[in-house]
């Protein structure tokens, strides 16, 4: 683009200055700062916009402080740095409390904070004092596709879209909810105008994924992702499963080939099968993509295919997204195993862990539930919870999981006195955490539903949550989800859960 090395020039012109020793008052000073920030910031080169603008942020001028401070959150939230984020933009609001783009980026800050409903709020009072704020219905469109109110979070995002074409990051959010949309033609587009609007350089971790991500996109070609005839759609389809390990375990075919079990893992985005299985099914890997989850490994390159079946009880899916586990993780006790998430594949569905029934389906009935959690989805569905009455979060719910679990940022939030720490040897999807631990002594409450003076498990999700883009608080697995009946419900975005009766 031809705008790039005019830019580039004039941020050499910017950093000559400062370096070559510019004398002035302060105040210049900040306004190069800040000048440099912002060109460092739109050549996507945040770590060194963001001590631009940490130096900018002591301006004399108010008004350029607080631009300053806003540029000091977006690019912290850029680099995963959740907490600085937060604290900067608590700040920000105080200084400018009124203001519609202080409103907005303070809301971006508390949806990278994991308080999504706090940001829900706050993108709509944004809203209400500029209409016009691109930033603003962003924000709304994420928070209205995480209800899994797609229509209405598209219109808003095209509605952010024509306020500010340039954009890069509303049109990654149109990509996604059109992918969600199972509309990978519209998606590709829309993710290959974020990276065109990307400098050259770019390698980032995202930008990488977007790349990747157009090119499997694309490999559907006219196929319908994740096809169901329709009468298969309209119905619901019912299996019977087995729990190992704490781990709920179905049959399933892939491409026709042999039942085989696969764990039902709504910690996962995607279906996923070995190395293994993936030859046997004659399933061909199109491109790599980045996976993120427990362990020392982090973010973790893997092959991304395409099932062209899956069947499972009665329902039987065509053309499905599908991880392949290549190259396998070593040194862990046990064979990585196949698994699916039914959320990833757009059905709602309900365990009953007395029964030991589990029932998938486009679109579930109304029903009474002893417990009914608000549920929000953005890539994994999460239910909020309370921590020490006093700190909010939200929790994956995690049918792979196996115990409750907190993420060291949210455990170094508590100041928890803890006499000894217990070290735990534990593995996930991205190998051993080394740092995890048993915390005893919290009480949390989902609603109605209380743990007290429970102990839990505190994971290294910095991964994770860098590649979702927010501060995972926690993990809620089997232990908190088999003693009851339990239905996550996309359609109402609820998840109900009533006691199991044998």
């Amino acid at each position: 683009m031809p705008i790039r090395p005019r830019m580039a020039l004039v941020a050499a012109a910017v950093l000559a200055a400062l370096v070559s020793g510019v004398q002035g008052r302060a105040g210049d000073d900040a306004a190069l700062q800040f000048q440099l920030g912002t060109l460092l910031f739109e050549e996507t080169r945040y770590r060194e916009a963001l001590e631009a603008f940490r130096k900018a942020v002591a301006a004399d001028n108010k008004s350029m402080a607080v631009q300053a401070r806003m540029g000091v959150v977006k690019s912290a939230l850029r680099l995963g740095q959740f907490l600085e984020a937060s604290k900067e933009a608590q700040t920000l609001k105080l200084q400018d409390p009124r203001s519609a783009a202080v409103l907005s980026v303070h809301a971006d800050a508390l949806w990278s904070a994991g308080l999504f409903d706090e940001a829900h709020e706050e993108f709509k009072d944004a809203l209400a004092l500029e209409p016009d704020l691109s930033r603003g219905h962003h924000g709304l469109a994420r928070a209205l596709a995480s209800q899994n109110q797609l229509d209405e979070a598209l219109n808003e995002a095209q509605i952010a879209l024509k306020l500010a074409p340039r954009d890069e990051e509303v049109h990654h959010t149109v990509g996604a909810i059109f992918e969600r949309m199972r509309r990978y033609e519209q998606a590709a587009a829309a993710y290959g105008n974020y990276v065109n609007l990307l400098p050259n350089k770019d390698r980032s971790e995202k930008a990488s994924w977007s790349r990747s991500q157009i090119r499997f996109l694309r490999s559907f070609g006219e196929r319908e992702p994740i096809a169901m005839d329709e009468a298969a759609a309209a119905g619901l389809h019912t299996v019977d499963f087995k729990v190992i390990d704490d781990k709920v375990i179905v049959k399933a075919k892939v491409n026709g080939g042999r039942p085989q079990d696969f764990v039902l893992d709504t910690g996962s985005e995607l279906t996923t099968i070995s190395r293994q299985t993936a030859s046997s099914g004659a399933v061909r890997p199109i491109t790599y993509t980045l996976s993120a989850g427990v362990g020392e490994v982090g973010l973790r390159g893997l092959q991304l295919g395409r099932l062209d079946t899956l069947e499972i009880g009665t329902m039987k899916l065509s053309n499905v997204p599908a991880l392949i586990k290549a190259p396998a993780l070593r040194g862990i006790p046990k064979r990585e195993t196949e698994s699916f998430s039914p959320i990833g594949l757009g059905l709602s569905m309900t365990v009953d862990y007395a029964s030991r029934k589990l029932t998938l389906g486009r679109h579930l009935p109304a029903e009474k539930a002893e417990f009914t959690l608000p549920m929000r989805h953005h890539r994994l569905s999460m239910v909020r919870g309370l921590i020490n009455q006093t700190r909010p979060t939200y929790f994956v719910v995690d049918t792979g999981g196996e115990v409750i679990s907190i993420s060291t940022a949210t455990a170094d939030e508590l100041n928890q006195v803890m006499p000894r720490k217990i070290a735990l040897r534990v593995y996930g999807t991205s190998g051993w955490d080394r740092d995890a631990f048993l915390m005893p002594g919290l009480n949390l409450k989902f609603q109605d539903i209380a743990f007290n003076n429970f102990a839990v498990v505190v994971l290294n999700l910095q991964a994770p949550s860098v590649l979702l883009g927010f501060q995972v608080g926690g993990i809620v697995g089997h232990r908190f989800l088999s003693p009851y009946r339990v239905s996550l419900d996309l359609d109402r975005s609820e998840l109900r859960m009533t006691k199991a009766t044998n």
